[in-house]
């Protein structure tokens, strides 16, 4: 946890996709935060903590600020990083859709029933596990030259290559042909129920 965190937050924290939130499960406060914090805190992140996290912080040696609702999905573009503690991976998922971009999250943990959770209710265009967020590029996914970011839900979602920014067009050539022909043929088609 501790280089991905550290790589989302720190490689460059003015991008789109560095990390600004750190959710934090309750039963990880003594174990894993401790670890995370001090990386963060020596690389030069300043921490705005939610009690519980900043209580755990304080008995281990880390210093953290004061954080508060005011500094849930915000986006800071710098060396801070807001952390929050929750109690179930069902309260991470309400908690990012809530408060999230929608651009990229991820889950840290081996645990692939939550990772799968996760990925299927997180309402974000990159959702990622056990990998840092600033994989969250066009040109990473090999796009070429990102040219935009979208958090919209139809057409381009993610990042954005040229292509993403193109939207289609249908030319049809036709030699006499018309649809009765097709009905004529007696095709039938078929709809098949998925859910």
């Amino acid at each position: 946890a501790v280089p991905i965190i550290l790589d989302a937050k720190t490689q460059y924290p003015a991008a789109c996709n560095a990390a600004e939130m750190l959710l934090v499960h309750s039963g990880q406060l003594a174990g894993a935060l401790p670890a995370i914090a001090k990386a963060l805190t020596e690389a030069g992140v300043t921490l705005r903590a939610d009690s519980r996290a900043r209580a755990a912080l304080y008995a281990a040696g880390v210093a953290s600020e004061a954080g508060d609702e005011s500094d849930w999905g915000r986006e800071y573009l710098a060396l801070t990083m807001a952390v929050h503690t929750v109690d179930s991976i069902d309260e991470a998922i309400a908690f990012i859709n809530k408060h999230g971009s929608h651009h990229t999250d991820c889950i840290i943990t081996r645990d692939e029933a939550a990772a799968g959770k996760f990925f299927a209710l997180v309402d974000s265009a990159g959702v990622y596990q056990n990998c840092s967020t600033r994989f969250a590029d066009g040109y990473r996914y090999g796009f070429g030259a990102e040219v935009g970011i979208s958090t919209g839900k139809i057409h381009a979602r993610g990042p954005m290559g040229l292509e993403g920014l193109c939207s289609y067009k249908y030319i049809l050539r036709g030699h006499g042909d018309i649809v009765g022909d097709f009905a004529a043929e007696r095709r039938r088609f078929t709809h098949k129920k998925l859910l």
